[in-house]
């Protein structure tokens, strides 16, 4: 597996798998608002590819939180989940920024329990809940994994 910055064409791509998935799909979050985040110059979007083509995204700000790097998003081809490629974008981020960073961030729906147990798995420990975040109803639980 490649894991590479994104073209434009890819970019495109990104977006669409990301609206297409959930928890963006429950949260009401657009193509264009996705769209809006992999264009947005203070994203790196990465894509991971295997023989079969492009199969999963990771968006991540450098200094997203309190200057420290986050995930913003993270999404994986429905039908090639549970393979390893969630897994191999999450390394590529923790390998990314472990030289210059203490904690690397991110925030997972409260009712996305799958992706919660995932991030627990790889070390992520709960930092605090934010209700209301994304939308009203919903919460965002945000953690934090020590880089070093």
């Amino acid at each position: 597996m490649q894991i590479t910055l994104a073209t434009p064409d890819e970019c495109e791509w990104a977006a669409g798998l990301l609206a297409g998935s959930n928890p963006w799909i429950r949260l009401s979050v657009s193509l264009d608002r996705c769209r809006e985040a992999c264009a947005d110059p203070q994203h790196e979007v990465f894509v991971a590819h295997d023989e079969q083509g492009p199969c999963g995204v990771i968006l991540l700000h450098p200094r997203g939180l309190a200057g420290s790097p986050y995930v913003k998003s993270i999404a994986v081809v429905a039908d090639r989940r549970s393979q390893g490629i969630g897994g191999a974008l999450m390394d590529f981020a923790e390998l990314r920024y472990r030289e210059h960073a203490r904690f690397l961030f991110l925030c997972v729906s409260a009712f996305n329990t799958r992706a919660r147990s995932f991030y627990e798995a790889r070390g992520f420990l709960e930092v605090g809940e934010l209700p209301d975040y994304v939308v009203e109803g919903e919460s965002e639980i945000l953690m934090r994994k020590p880089l070093r």
